[in-house]
């Protein structure tokens, strides 16, 4: 078999698109899920067993637990789900694909939603198009997850064709008779057969052809099935790598609990075997060990059994319906394997999800530069008591405030950086937390007018009016912070080059927002911002427009002078104006927390 240049690029290729598709499917659902998605995965995974029990619906519809884990990846990159609501979901993914192993039993087919892939595509497109923002959106969700399956059905394609090449695989025969060792060697075939197929299901196939074939045994067969749970946990792994470090954990939670179910199964794994083949006899699907018993003890039962000529004696083709029999039996005995498995791991271990939840993001730990979406102190399901739920949002607006005080500090580093690699990084982050700004102001926003809806004393009520005036302030420093570093590409772009003058202004101009948003940060803190405290930082305001107005001046008087070109000067106004307009919505914060603090008095 032949396997060129040409279709390792296509392999590759595939790859490519997989991962476009992920992307592409992520940044659709951050933009289009909203509330009503949200609130239905939230009430979907309220405790644990709801948790898996929507991963086995989702699986078994779709009919492929790689694409259950990719979405769920998806989901918790896009701060639908918790890392804990991910890991539930995923453990209902591994039993609902074992719905698979019993369609290839009974049918021996296997329905793929890829060739559904174009359609999709065709759905999308004019969704991409529309002037609504909403509609594109939903555009961008359908496409990234018609790329997805697409991707993965090329992926499938661009491998070395095992399923319809099985005699590659004979040479495996001399490694069955080592007895224990056997059956981790075929548990390590198992694994490296999915991670290169890309597909349980087809592994799944794969093992069955080998069983009837004779060439490996019942128990064997078993123990590939084993491997076939640790290799599909490779396409979440691979689906993570462009995400959030939330989505990372998620997909080494599903290898962690794969591998912990196989250590446990290897120690139980004869009478674990002999359990499941009195089961598969008790439900009337016969003995699973009977067809590879048939093929050691009869020479020619291979040749009969596989035989389709017609031209069979009577006795060898009454024997041949009794071998099918047999070939059938062994093929529900591994389904039933693969499901008891999965159903009792996932008993097993659905208790221990939050511990599976600690020690994932032990072994990846947050790095500064991770930033994900993800609120702190509230949340979208049931509210708490009305006093409660202000303090726990007032709580989160101070992590808003933190939150855009680090971002200014990013934008101040982007700006001064001269390494472009480094400077690539700084404004990716950005762009990062000004996606994550605007989803926490709507967050914030949303849970205070559900607080709002109920019974409030007036006191609460004006507490949450001033709440809402805060976080949209908020929210405009954060675009502020955002502003200036496009400003700062623009004039990267341009090979502008200001002089050292114009650097100093701008780090004095910084220096005062600096000043104005620790004012801010003090102000959220204490949740009050007395007379004094307000006229102090409305003395830093008129400190930066006085800066802002005389280096307006003196610019015009520079331009004249010859000092630099006028291009240059665009960007070196916009960064002063800009600075200048934060601390306008810094001062707002300031008086909306001052008269509140004078309403409670």
């Amino acid at each position: 078999m032949n396997y060129s240049f040409y279709d390792f690029m296509m392999l590759v290729g595939s790859l490519g698109l997989f991962l476009f598709g992920m992307k592409t499917m992520s940044e659709g659902l951050q933009k289009a899920a909203g509330n009503k998605l949200r609130s239905i995965l939230t009430a979907m995974t309220k405790n644990r067993f709801t948790g898996v029990l929507t991963g086995v619906f989702i699986t078994a519809l779709i009919q492929s637990s790689s694409a259950t884990t990719v979405m769920v990846v998806s989901f918790v990159n896009a701060g639908l789900l918790n890392l804990l609501q991910s890991v539930t979901v995923i453990m209902g993914a591994n039993i609902g694909t074992t719905i698979t192993a019993w369609i290839i039993s009974f049918f021996g087919f296997k329905f793929s939603i890829a060739a559904y892939s174009i359609p999709m595509i065709a759905i999308a497109t004019p969704l991409l198009f529309s002037a609504k923002g909403k509609r594109k959106s939903y555009g961008e969700l359908i496409l990234g997850f018609a790329l997805l399956f697409m991707g993965l059905d090329l992926l499938k394609n661009s491998v070395p064709d095992l399923k319809s090449n099985p005699e590659m695989l004979e040479f495996l025969t001399m490694f069955t008779q080592s007895g224990f060792t056997s059956v981790i060697i075929f548990l390590v075939v198992g694994t490296l057969l999915t991670i290169v197929v890309q597909s349980s299901s087809a592994t799944m196939a794969i093992t069955l052809i080998m069983v009837s074939k004779g060439w490996i045994s019942y128990e064997l067969g078993a123990a590939m099935v084993l491997g076939e749970n640790i290799g599909t946990t490779i396409t979440a792994n691979i689906a993570a790598i462009p995400a959030n470090i939330s989505a990372k954990r998620a997909a080494l939670a599903h290898t962690l609990f794969n591998i912990t179910g196989i250590v446990w199964m290897l120690f139980l794994f004869f009478p674990f075997l002999n359990m499941v083949t009195n089961l598969a006899e008790f439900f009337g699907f016969g003995n699973p060990t009977l067809f590879s018993q048939e093929l050691n003890s009869h020479p020619d039962a291979i040749r009969i059994v596989s035989d389709e000529s017609g031209l069979l004696s009577a006795d060898e083709s009454a024997y041949q319906k009794k071998l099918m029999v047999y070939q059938a039996s062994t093929s529900y005995g591994l389904a039933l394997f693969h499901s008891m498995f999965n159903i009792i791991n996932t008993f097993l271990l659905v208790w221990l999800a939050k511990a599976i939840t600690n020690v994932v993001s032990f072994i990846i730990k947050k790095k500064a530069t991770d930033e994900e979406f993800q609120l702190r102190y509230i949340s979208t399901g049931l509210l708490s008591t009305s006093e409660l739920s202000l303090i726990q949002a007032w709580n989160e607006i101070k992590s808003y405030g933190l939150r855009t005080q680090k971002m200014f500090a990013i934008a101040r580093a982007f700006y001064e950086e001269k390494n472009e690699n480094e400077a690539v990084k700084l404004f990716t982050r950005l762009q990062k937390y000004e996606s994550i700004s605007d989803r926490m102001e709507v967050e914030i926003a949303r849970y205070l007018s559900k607080v709002g809806d109920g019974r409030l004393s007036e006191e609460s009520k004006h507490q949450i009016q001033k709440m809402m005036r805060v976080v949209s302030e908020i929210e405009s420093v954060s675009d502020g912070c955002y502003n200036i570093a496009r400003t700062v590409v623009r004039r990267n772009e341009n090979n502008a080059v200001y002089t050292k003058e114009m650097d100093e202004n701008i780090q004095l101009m910084m220096n005062l927002v600096d000043k104005a948003i620790q004012h801010m940060i003090d102000a959220l803190e204490n949740d009050d911002v007395s007379d004094d405290e307000l006229n102090r930082s409305k003395n830093t305001e008129n400190e930066i427009n006085n800066f802002r107005n005389q280096l307006r001046t003196q610019n015009i008087l520079d331009i004249n002078a010859k000092k630099y070109e006028y291009q240059v000067s665009v960007t070196y106004m916009d960064i002063i104006i800009e600075c200048e307009k934060m601390g306008d919505y810094i001062i707002n914060i300031m008086e909306a927390l001052n008269q509140a603090s004078k309403h409670n008095s």
